[in-house]
């Protein structure tokens, strides 16, 4: 894809390019826990953006789409385009300018190979690239962290999309051997040693689309609210879910509707196992790791109630496999991908065995991806 970039570039502007590229991203723990405020537990992989740039010193953006084999042209002081690929670009510029960058005209071809639709972020990492390139291409002098912020302020005032901060960050923060405890709260991060030699993370892609995820999204966002609001009523201080305690929903939950208290319960102990998913790791103990992860996938199935029935299928059959460490459904739910953990040497026996049980359950194939940790958004070129 790099190759297609550069001769993308080469075949329509003039000059040499600067080359840029930011990752996809996967979470290993912490699902649906980033607008309430807690802890996720993301990665960069090596599924990623690359893009070819060059200031061309007018105000215009001339941009190609190596994957739409499609080319627009906009202004930075002009509407936005109607392309929604070319809209993150558009978005992204207008964010970093808000902040004091001095982003002028440029051309610029772009292309990646972070799989649609599996729940990987390329909209992320297409927000990550331009807005890294940008800030170093016109003397920004932005922090990653600043970057970051700017793509979600792009997916939210140019996408429409009200997104937390996860996947940004991964993309621009990530680093090759380390998962990303993120604080979504005060946006304190810990690189956490991801060490596993003799494993392999896997996703197998359900091949559902996430036909429910926006709608039930605002759903549970608004009973997690609920929760909070009943115990705000008693306890001063108290503004997401972040700042209750278990105690509190013992002592509150009463009062709850009686979903909304099991939403509660489940974000509550989808932090709980991010933080101690962390100290296994630390400790190198894989094993605990794993449990986290079924853990994580049994609450946002039974308790969030997220799940669908070939997501469910293939995580059970993952945790019932031997050498299977750990398997959860991935991202916002009713679709998209499960998330493995898995021995080097059972990854081809596993794969054997499920393609042909779930194509039997289901009448069709799941995709699989195998993803690599790397690191987050960088200039190559």
């Amino acid at each position: 894809m790099l190759d297609k970039v550069k001769a993308g570039f080469s075949a329509r502007f003039p000059g040499t390019p600067s080359v840029y590229t930011a990752p996809g991203r996967v979470n290993l723990i912490g699902e649906h826990t980033d607008y309430n405020n807690g802890f996720v537990l993301p990665a960069s992989i090596d599924k990623a953006i690359w893009t070819a740039i060059r200031p061309n010193g007018t105000a215009g953006v001339n941009l190609y789409s190596v994957d739409y084999d499609a080319q627009v042209g906009f202004g930075l002081d002009g509407p936005k385009p109607s392309q929604l690929w070319a809209s993150y670009v558009y978005g992204i510029a207008k964010e970093l300018a808000k902040k004091g960058v001095a982003v002028g005209g440029f051309d610029a071809a772009f292309g990646g190979n972070v799989p649609l639709g599996a729940g990987m972020s390329s909209s992320a990492a297409l927000e990550s690239v331009f807005g890294f390139a940008l800030n170093e291409l016109f003397g920004g002098g932005l922090t990653r962290e600043e970057i970051a912020k700017a793509g979600q302020m792009t997916e939210h005032n140019y996408i429409g999309v009200k997104c937390g901060i996860m996947d940004q960050f991964a993309s621009l923060l990530g680093r090759d051997g380390h998962l990303l405890r993120l604080d979504c709260r005060s946006l304190e991060y810990e690189l956490v040693p991801f060490k596993i030699d003799g494993y392999r993370v896997l996703l197998v892609d359900s091949m559902v689309k996430h036909s429910l995820a926006s709608t039930e999204y605002n759903v549970r966002r608004q009973q997690c609210e609920a929760g909070v609001a009943v115990v705000a009523r008693h306890e001063p201080g108290v503004e997401t879910l972040r700042d209750v305690t278990f105690g509190m929903l013992e002592k509150y939950g009463a009062e709850m509707d009686p979903v909304s208290l099991k939403r509660c319960t489940f974000v509550l102990n989808e932090n709980k196992r991010v933080l101690d998913g962390c100290e296994a790791l630390k400790r190198g103990d894989i094993g605990t790791f794993g449990k986290m992860m079924n853990g994580s996938h049994h609450g946002l199935s039974v308790n969030y109630e997220v799940s669908c029935p070939e997501l469910d299928f293939i995580a059970a059959f993952g945790q019932a496999y031997d050498g299977v460490i750990g398997a959860r459904m991935m991202g916002g739910g009713f679709g998209g991908c499960v998330i493995h953990l898995i021995e080097e040497g059972v990854h081809d026996r596993y794969l054997a065995a499920l393609r042909p049980a779930f194509e039997k359950q289901y009448g069709k194939e799941p995709r699989v991806i195998d993803v690599v940790i790397g690191d987050g958004a960088r200039k190559i070129g």
